[in-house]
């Protein structure tokens, strides 16, 4: 088996739960974490402790921030040797704030740094992109970078998290150039530019992704499970049993994406690789850190035991 290979940041995120209904313009009492994070960074985590080797592509500050992301990544199984460490400016970062029910009430990111993963650096990592088993990236990078790892990944699927509506866009014009893309339901109708509001307009956004191009769409739904659309004709639509008692909202999405990742590496049905990735979102909302360190095919299946996945 090959590797994974990941271009993203690699953010110290901080991470505050009000212990009440959060009130704008005020201090609310509340809990901080403060661990390492990045959507392309918590994927690769999430594979790393699933048993695969996941290289990561990033620039960080010469910081404290820095270095404590850097060091909570490496021990979590990812590669980051070759991180582009910038002087005179500030490691990523990304704070969110939850409701004391775990969802997000507001967060804001800071992800200047990434304008340093230029042309050369990148360049110099070719081969290591060229050769992966799968690409990873999201779209907290700049547009020219997601082009330039585009091309230089050649043969190699390339997958992309959307991340948000407004960095959807960046992926506007480029949909049928990635095998594989993860969007919610808000980032599906950014990229369809169609609604997506009802089961029947879910399928006809995610089956317009795929006839431009894109190979296989995942679409997260929250409480509503999952659909997925692919080349070959296939749609599904499948859900587990809703979280009585979240802990954390926020790595939800990655560990679904690396599920999914998990299941294309394995070559396994979309039935399978679904039941892993909803399984893995399942483990993150009941995790209070970003990624669950238990995650893995076994506790992955544990999870599927109880929790088992219905079509719907």
């Amino acid at each position: 088996m090959g590797y994974v290979a990941g271009v993203g940041a690699l953010n110290a995120d901080f991470i505050g739960k009000s212990r009440a209904d959060p009130v704008l313009r005020d201090s609310n009492p509340g809990y901080v974490r403060i661990n390492a994070g990045g959507v392309t960074r918590n994927i690769l985590e999430n594979l790393a402790r699933m048993g695969l080797d996941c290289r990561l592509l990033t620039a960080v500050g010469r910081d404290a921030l820095g270095d404590m992301a850097l060091d909570a990544t490496r021990e979590a199984g990812v590669d980051v040797s070759r991180a582009l460490r910038v002087s005179g400016e500030p490691t990523s970062t990304y704070c969110a704030l939850l409701e004391p029910s775990g969802e997000m009430f507001a967060a804001l990111s800071d992800m200047r740094i990434l304008e340093r993963l230029d042309d050369a650096y990148l360049d110099a990592h070719a081969a290591l992109l060229s050769g992966a088993d799968v690409v990873a990236l999201d779209t907290s990078l700049p547009e020219r970078a997601i082009d330039r790892v585009l091309e230089l990944a050649r043969g190699a699927p390339v997958f992309a998290d959307p991340v948000s509506t407004a960095y959807a866009k960046k992926l506007l014009g480029r949909v049928g150039r990635f095998s594989m893309l993860k969007p919610n339901r808000m980032e599906l109708e950014v990229l369809s530019r169609m609604r997506a509001d009802t089961e029947a307009a879910l399928r006809a956004s995610a089956e317009k992704l795929v006839a431009e191009g894109c190979r296989a769409v995942y679409v997260t739904l929250g409480a509503d499970g999952c659909a997925f659309a692919d080349a070959r004709g296939r749609y599904l639509r499948m859900k587990m049993r809703p979280v009585e008692h979240m802990q954390n909202a926020t790595g939800a999405g990655d560990a679904f994406a690396a599920g999914a990742l998990y299941g294309f590496v394995k070559r396994y049905a979309p039935e399978r690789t679904l039941a892993l990735a909803l399984a893995a979102g399942r483990a993150a909302i009941l995790s209070p850190g970003t990624v669950e360190p238990r995650v893995g095919e076994s506790f992955l299946d544990s999870i599927l035991a109880e929790n088992p996945v219905a079509s719907c």
